[in-house]
């Protein structure tokens, strides 16, 4: 890649020259980190899952090699559009995203007392982790027509659309992802040029709905009291993961002499970041944290004298709900919030999580790749 000249006026060639290549190293680590974490968790849960059939434990590895390399492809594919192809793929994907989402209500599969999963052949689709990377990128669209259109009621309808998007996910329930893709917007919305009180208003808004979820739902307010005492016993897993983080130590017990894996039912998913304290210690812990951030505050930085609304609007959207989805992950993980069911971006074991973030990061090399004037439309 690096041979191709700056002449070159081909699809490629002008991709390699205008993609931010920092983040796009960034991403294909943190995937290469999920390929790791993947062989060093995902055997012992498949051993259990799989009650000792070789080839039920050898198919749920495969899947999710296959899903990582899915998501790579979708990455270097979807960098490739212009503006206008990104916001015309996402305004679509939302639309089906929140259409499926709406049908796991009569067809889904229920895990766990939730009901967010699609059945499909050799796997199951989570619809609502779509409507994270489509809806920052339709929301964004809409309050920039707003600014450019008199009269297009630009906000009005993107807190509509949100509105659904909660309601879906309140019936699910689903109260993690309805809590990033709040704060994505609530991002856009300050940065839109929103006045202060307003956004106060949004705020306290926001507050009130998490009082009142706490004192209305049992499922909120156990995950909360658990919180709040480690010694509960919905804090089963958060405990094993502390004291596998414990364990590690600052260099790791070494690759695949960790012990959590094989007792936190959920470590390929929600805990995986326990693995990665455990068997390669602090150190690579800062390293992958280092990598999020550094992904997040890059996206910020590309766009930073942007002057198309719709482009800073949508990257900093998808930013936003990128970092958040990972902060949500690594706080439960080691108990600074209450325990969510968020997967840690390319590095748990999932296909619809993977497929849906890659998705979210070829949207935002899309947009912060640099361009001539007029390019942006």
């Amino acid at each position: 890649m690096a041979a191709l000249s700056r002449a070159d006026t081909t699809i490629l060639g002008r991709w390699w020259w205008t993609v931010d290549r920092w983040t796009l190293a960034a991403i294909i680590g943190l995937i290469g980190v999920g390929y790791i974490m993947m062989l060093a968790a995902s055997p012992a849960v498949a051993e259990r899952i799989s009650r000792g059939a070789e080839h039920a434990r050898d198919l749920f590895i495969v899947k999710q090699v296959v899903f990582l390399t899915v998501a790579a492809a979708i990455v270097l594919a979807v960098s490739l559009l212009s503006p206008r192809g990104v916001r015309r793929v996402a305004v679509a994907g939302c639309v089906i995203a929140i259409l499926m989402t709406a049908a796991t209500m009569v067809v889904g599969t229920e895990i766990k007392g939730a009901r967010r999963w699609i059945a499909l052949p050799g796997m199951s689709l989570q619809p609502s982790e779509f409507l994270k990377p489509f809806f920052a990128v339709t929301a964004a669209w809409l309050i920039a027509e707003g600014r450019r259109l008199r009269g297009f009621p630009g906000v009005i309808l993107t807190l509509g659309v949100f509105g659904v998007i909660a309601l879906l996910l309140k019936l699910q329930p689903d109260y993690g992802m309805l809590g990033v893709v709040l704060g994505a917007l609530f991002f856009q919305l300050f940065i839109s040029g929103l006045p202060l009180a307003v956004v106060g208003l949004f705020g306290a808004l926001i507050v009130a709905g998490g009082t009142a979820a706490f004192l209305l739902v049992d499922h909120v307010h156990r995950r909360v009291m658990d919180f709040l005492d480690i010694t509960r016993p919905g804090n089963y897993q958060v405990k094993l993961a502390l004291e596998a983080f414990g364990s590690g130590g600052l260099l790791g017990r070494g690759p695949g002499e960790g012990r959590v894996k094989d007792v936190i039912p959920d470590v390929h998913a929600d805990f995986v970041f326990a693995v990665v304290g455990e068997e390669f210690g602090m150190l690579v812990c800062m390293a992958v944290i280092a990598t999020f951030a550094f992904i997040v505050l890059r996206g910020f930085k590309r766009v930073r004298e942007e002057q198309d609304p719709f482009v800073l609007l949508a990257t900093a959207g998808l930013a936003a709900g990128f970092g958040l989805q990972a902060l949500v992950n690594l706080a439960t993980t080691v108990h600074l919030m209450p325990t969510k069911g968020m997967t840690l971006p390319f590095i748990s074991y999932g296909g619809s999580s993977a497929v849906a973030v890659a998705v979210g990061m070829g949207m935002l090399l899309a947009l912060t790749r640099r361009r001539h004037p007029g390019e942006t439309t």
